[in-house]
Parts: structure tokens; sequence; C-alpha cells
């Protein structure tokens, strides 16, 4: 059965784009990514089809571009023909999981579960970074959008929740009872297995040398305070990550200091975050489109995902 969701329209002006073309939409982008991980197709599919233990942010740096362009079309043709070229990357990724389940990544309940990660990401930034909160109505726009942003896959929408309390309600249900520490979840967050998680190092100028310890550690720390804080509290507490009182405070502090980041942001100070190839909105602008160039600090990122494991 189709899904009764109702979508709105995809163009300048609207909540999604003034959204995902904000740079701070991306930083909650690592979470959501483990999450997608945690069920068991889709981190089977990941671990299976893919380059992720060799490196596991390829598939990040890969796919944002292309997940974004579906987005900044100019019409829904041009919107369409970019998500089904998305969905055409999908069909030969199936097999069986830890659990001995067959998956397939075209299957409507797991290809909808990596989209309702977008989704939730893009109301969670709207929560924790930008300035001014979306009222109800916004927030019911900006779900909509996303309705319209899923069907231009062209994969089957019955997974879809008609509206954004349901949303909520079956996003909550997933979290609860079918998400777990799957191979690849484990693997990412295990300093043991995964060598990018032993530590936050960077790279700095000869004569700063001796400081890189100091600035890897911060760089991690903050790293695991944005990835924890984002996540939703019952993963947090389900999967036991660490998350202290001191952590809270921290993270109440970073959200205030990107929630007064606009000005900055339609500066273009934080346009070094965004993948080489992404579409977003020119700083400043609500309806010209830029492509992120070549990226020098993507490897330096404060958002790579193996260093939340602490």
């Amino acid at each position: 059965m189709a899904s009764t969701a109702i979508g709105a329209p995809l163009r300048p002006g609207s909540i999604l784009w003034a959204t995902a073309g904000d740079p701070r939409s991306l930083i909650p982008g690592t979470a959501a990514g483990i999450m997608q991980l945690m069920l068991p197709g889709l981190g089977a599919g990941v671990s299976d089809h893919s380059n992720f233990f060799e490196d596991p942010f390829d598939r990040i740096f890969r796919s944002v571009p292309y997940i974004w362009g579906s987005i900044f079309a100019s019409d829904d043709d041009e919107g369409t023909a970019r998500g089904h070229r998305i969905r055409d990357f999908h069909p030969t990724i199936k097999g069986t999981d830890h659990h001995g389940k067959p998956y397939h990544a075209l299957d409507p309940d797991v290809f909808w579960w990596a989209h309702a990660t977008f989704t939730w990401e893009m109301l969670r930034a709207r929560e924790l970074y930008f300035p001014v909160p979306l009222r109800r109505a916004q927030q019911r726009q900006l779900y909509a959008e996303t309705v319209t942003w899923y069907r231009r896959y062209g994969v089957s929408d019955r997974a879809v929740p008609a509206t954004l309390d349901e949303f909520r309600s079956r996003f909550d249900d997933i979290c609860r009872h079918e998400l777990e520490l799957t191979p690849a979840v484990q693997w990412v967050l295990d300093p043991s297995s995964n060598p990018a998680a032993r530590d936050g190092m960077v790279e700095l100028p000869q004569a700063l040398a001796p400081l890189a310890p100091l600035v890897g550690r911060l760089n991690a720390d903050l790293t695991r305070i944005l990835v924890y804080g984002s996540m939703p509290d019952v993963i947090r507490r389900r999967f036991e990550f660490p998350w202290s009182n001191a952590d809270r405070i921290a993270f109440v502090n970073v959200c205030g200091w990107l929630r007064a980041a606009g000005p900055l942001v339609s500066r273009g100070a934080m346009e070094w975050m965004w993948p080489e190839g992404t579409p977003h909105l020119e700083p400043g602008r609500h309806d010209r489109i830029r492509v992120a160039g070549p990226n020098p600090r993507r490897s330096a990122s404060p958002l790579r995902m193996a260093e939340v494991a602490d």
C-alpha cells in the first residue's frame, strides 16, 4: 500500500532548502550515520558492499553530494532524475545480515530508514543549532518537504509515515526495539579495531607540532560531545554511551555558540564543512546554489565519525 503522506514543494524559500543549505545541518550527520548502521540490514549492506572498513569516511563523502543534489534541483524532474540515480546504485546490494536474515538495500523499510535518519537530522539541526526553533506548523511543513524528497528516489513509499507525529512515533519505536550494536557500529566505536578511532590527532605546522596530542584530544572530545549530544536520549541510554553532567554542560555551551553563529555562517565561515561536490546555498542567500570545491580540511573535520570512541 502506498503511503498517505502529503508532500510539499522543494524550491527556493522552502524550509528544507534553508536547512540543508546551511552547514549546521551536517552536524547531526555523524549521529545519523551511526543510527543507519544500527539497523541490521543497512549495516550489513554497508559492511558487505563498500570499502567501509578500509575508509569509513569515504561512504559519507561520496554520498552527501548525491543526496544533497536530490534536494537542490532546479525542478521536480531534475530532482527525480537525481534521486533515481541514487536508487540505481543499490539493486545489487543484498545478502544476509549477522542474524542470518536476508536483506536488500531496496527493501522499502531499509531504504526508508536511511532517509528517516536524514529527516531526523534536519529536524534535529533546527532544534539544536539554529537560532530560532521552528514552530509546530513549520516542523510539519519541513516533514512534508522531506516526503517529497524521499519520493524523488522512486522507491516504494509504503514505509513513509503519514504525518510528523507518526514519523516521530515510528522513529522512536525503531530506536527502542530494532536498532542494535551491529558489527559495523562496534567496529566504528572500537579503538582496538578501528585505527582512526584511537585518537583525534591533527596535523599542525612544524613549530606547533608538540601541541598536536593536546589539539587532537580536544578535537576528539568535541566530536564525542557533538555526536552523543545530537543523538536521541533513548539511543544514548539504551547502548550506555558515555554521557556525563559535564558533557551535558559542554554540549549546551556548544549549541549556544552554534546558534549564535548565524552572522559567521552568512559570511561563509563554515564552508569548509561541505564535502567536495555538495550543492548548498550560497552564504547569505536563499535562492542561489553553489557547489563545494576541493576540501583540504576534510580529513581534519571535527565531525569525523570514527573519533566518537573515547
